[in-house]
């Protein structure tokens, strides 16, 4: 008799959360992923099941922890590690163009967690690596390109001072960019893993092991995890972090990219979940090559209890948010530190209102943006904005943003006292209007709406009668589609308001914000 397989499906964080990385404490499961450019910094999930994950906080919520005022896209927070030893959690990544590499620690990991540790030594994607001895030690990527590699030292975990020399102890499989380590013991042998050829078709992760924690790695001649070779629906599979379930069944998560048939994803790098098996030589399998990584997923069985998962929470947004609560939804980000008073859900009870900044959508800035990842290729995502308070130069809308060479919004401005609903363009750096019709209101509904190939922007008076405006091609807002300088993120679509080189003076306010799937 055929056991009962139990269906899970991938990605299990859908939208722009790359970089996972896992812990488990007791039965509970908590991950974290990279967040670059956006604040509040590094989400975090909470599971039972592995399959269903909540978004319970972020670990780097406060300026004192973290400052991305001057920094570009795609710099910023990279490649967190989550740790959790004795009771504490320990969160260690790279602040890009910032303080570099730090951890900070929480009892709780829904917070609060501590100021940040600053390590000394490597370049991103530092690991941290608690041993049975009592050693802490620090794996990181240094280097670029094929040069890249691992080095390792021991720290004082109450300080972070280093109390050894750094040493490199990997250098991949021959492939560029190695990168991602995460050293492990499992039965007695310690094992590094780590991703090899960069975020794209030959992306893979690759693992050695060893009697020392120091090596010699003996280096497994295959990828553990790669799609690089076959025709799939998931693509640039790697960048993995391994957590064995109570049960001692053993999962990896990993970034993903769900490429449409043209090569490209507005959505990003998503985070995907996959069974481990140990073959007879007690190396750590996952996919190479052969396909069982998909979209819909079946397997003997999930960590947790079924009638959890049956109830379990999800991380995909759908329906509307009404600005009724104290407090943004966990799944809201900021464009970097947001400026002081230039947000409010109290101002006017049930709205959000955006106070523009003199920083717009193309600028390196603190711009009055607030958004939520988008999560499927096609969706609908509208708003009500009413702006009594507009001024001439002034604007505010709804936005497609990947970063600031590539964004697409529709708006209601202001220019020698007349209004009007524009829609502009940015693709690869350059911007354009392309349409804009005058209007006598300072209340309108806005949307935009994605497909395969597509954005379309809209407005409407009455919310029920809607007006196509303009239009641009997806590719043109995806990570692929880069021409100076590499994206890591997907598509956020977000509220935004700004001043155009001045601050605004008075607040756009936003009714609600609503997202449909399909």
């Amino acid at each position: 008799m055929t056991k009962n397989l139990i269906g899970y499906s991938n990605p299990v964080l859908p939208g722009f959360y790359p970089d996972p990385s896992i812990a488990r404490a007791g039965d509970d499961f908590y991950m974290i992923c990279s967040s670059f450019e956006y604040f509040p910094a590094v989400p975090i999930f909470h599971s039972r099941d592995l399959a269903h994950w909540e978004q319970i906080g972020h670990v780097l919520d406060r300026d004192s922890q973290l400052d991305l005022r001057g920094r570009r896209s795609s710099d910023g927070i990279y490649a967190p590690t989550l740790r959790y030893h004795e009771g504490t959690f320990y969160m260690i990544t790279t602040d890009v163009r910032g303080i570099g590499n730090f951890y900070v620690t929480a009892k709780d990991p829904a917070g609060p967690w501590s100021d940040p540790i600053k390590v000394p030594y490597g370049g991103i994607d530092p690991s941290l690596f608690f041993d049975d001895d009592g050693k802490v030690y620090v794996t990181a990527q240094q280097g670029a390109d094929y040069d890249s590699h691992a080095i390792q030292y021991e720290i004082d975990i109450a300080t972070g001072n280093a109390l050894s020399e750094p040493v490199v102890i990997w250098k991949g499989d021959g492939g560029p960019w190695t990168e991602g380590p995460h050293l492990y013991k499992i039965k007695g042998m310690y094992y590094i893993m780590t991703a090899s050829g960069g975020t794209a078709k030959d992306h893979r992760e690759i693992i050695g092991r060893s009697a020392s924690p120091y090596g010699p790695f003996e280096l497994y001649p295959h990828p553990i995890l790669t799609h690089r070779g076959i025709e799939h629906p998931i693509q640039y599979l790697g960048h993995a972090d391994l957590v064995e379930a109570p049960n001692g069944d053993w999962w990896a998560v990993f970034l993903g990219v769900r490429l449409v048939d043209s090569g490209y994803s507005v959505l990003g790098r998503e985070t995907f979940l996959a069974p481990v098996t140990w073959n007879d030589e007690g190396w750590p399998m996952i996919d190479n090559n052969e396909g069982t990584v998909n979209l819909e997923m079946s397997v003997p069985r999930l960590p947790g209890k079924p009638e959890e998962t049956m109830s379990a929470p999800t991380a995909v947004f759908e329906g509307k948010d009404h600005f009724e609560g104290p407090e943004l939804p966990y799944g809201w980000t900021f464009l970097r530190n947001p400026a002081k008073d230039s947000w409010s859900l109290s101002e006017r009870d049930g709205w959000l209102s955006l106070h523009g900044q003199s920083a717009g959508l193309n600028d390196v800035g603190r711009v009055a943006f607030a958004g939520r990842r988008q999560q499927h290729v096609q969706s609908e995502w509208s708003t009500l904005l009413e702006y009594a308070t507009i001024g001439d130069g002034e604007e505010a809308g709804l936005c497609a943003r990947r970063d600031e060479d590539a964004h697409y919004e529709i708006f209601l401005k202001q220019e020698g006292g007349r209004k009007s609903v524009g829609v502009r363009l940015t693709a690869r750096g350059e911007s354009r209007m392309a349409a804009e019709v005058p209007v006598e209101t300072d209340r309108v509904y806005l949307k935009i709406r994605t497909s395969v190939t597509d954005y379309e922007l809209l407005y409407s008076m009455d919310g029920q009668e809607w007006v196509p405006l303009g239009g641009g091609s997806a590719r043109a807002l995806s990570p692929e589609d880069f021409v100076n300088k590499m994206c890591f993120t997907g598509v956020v679509i977000g509220l935004y308001a700004s001043g155009n080189g001045k601050p605004a003076s008075g607040a756009a306010q936003f009714d609600w914000f609503e997202a449909r799937i399909g």
